[in-house]
């Protein structure tokens, strides 16, 4: 019922930028929180960055001042600008969106497909 389509990954050399996005598309009235994960081979899948309705953002300590999470809350996407890329941020990424249905309904959550990041050195 929601799809979310992420765009942006690829193979970039150390020190380099990425630009991920994220559309959210079909039964939506609204979206909550948006978040970024990253999952490493062998690793579980971690929280990256989050961003809240308003806009209120959180990231984890690994990409502090490094990546920096928008959304455009009219076109239901979520962007998260890595800048000064590692080799440790080698991942796929994968977005969620807490989707709610209707007002004053539940939300629930849905994940993109995934996109593979990989970083050279």
């Amino acid at each position: 019922q929601v799809q979310l389509a992420e765009a942006g990954g690829g193979l970039v050399q150390v020190g380099g930028s990425l630009r991920l996005s994220c559309a959210a598309s079909g039964r939506i009235f609204r979206i909550n929180t948006m978040y970024w994960y990253h999952q490493a081979p062998g690793n579980q899948r971690e929280l990256v960055a989050s961003i809240t309705g308003s806009g209120d953002s959180n990231y984890a300590d690994s990409v502090k001042g490094r990546f920096t999470i928008s959304r455009d809350s009219a076109k239901n996407t979520v962007y998260l600008q890595m800048n000064g890329l590692k080799p440790e941020d080698t991942a796929i990424y994968y977005c969620r969106a807490d989707v709610l249905y209707s007002s004053g309904g539940f939300q629930y959550a849905y994940w993109g497909q995934g996109t593979q990041v990989t970083v050279s050195s």
